[in-house]
């Protein structure tokens, strides 16, 4: 499952008849962040931080149709994370994206005291209480830390890398 978003051309994979692009070396191990603190926009700055990551490691432009949505799907976990960061945990302090062999993790650390979940029953039809549902139908696994040394958590969730 994967979303549709308008992208810039290179974001949407070779042009007809053109050859693909050369493989990037495997970021295993990789790790980025970005500070969050206080940032307005901050959804769209994770995005567009994430997006370049995928760039640099490799999976954009993509390839192939499978790659693509893969790509897609990260940056949605992206922005479901981040959002619900801001609107359930005052807001996100840290994104951190690793990229280590099959697997893409991402981190969103805040200061928020409750715990994410899917709302059960899931119901389509309704607007708003898909972000978790959408993380849990996209992601290999996902999960929440509490912080040890101070308030809030990291909520994590991992993606596959595309074949």
């Amino acid at each position: 499952m994967s979303t549709t978003r308008s992208s810039p051309p290179g974001d949407r994979g070779p042009e007809p008849g053109g050859a693909a692009p050369a493989a990037a070396p495997s970021p295993a191990g990789q790790v980025r962040r970005l500070h969050l603190i206080g940032a307005s926009g901050a959804v769209p700055r994770a995005r567009d931080f994430t997006r370049e990551a995928l760039h640099d490691w490799g999976w954009l432009p993509a390839a192939t149709a499978d790659q693509r949505a893969a790509a897609e799907d990260v940056l949605l976990v992206v922005s479901e994370l981040v959002t619900n960061a801001c609107l359930h945990a005052e807001g996100p302090e840290e994104l951190r994206v690793a990229c280590s062999g099959k697997v893409l993790r991402l981190e969103v650390v805040d200061l928020g005291s409750g715990t994410p979940a899917p709302r059960t029953p899931h119901r389509a039809g309704r607007p708003g209480g898909h972000g978790m549902f959408i993380v849990q139908r996209l992601c290999l696994d996902w999960g929440v830390v509490r912080n040890a040394e101070s308030a809030g958590k990291t909520v994590w969730a991992e993606l596959a890398a595309p074949s």
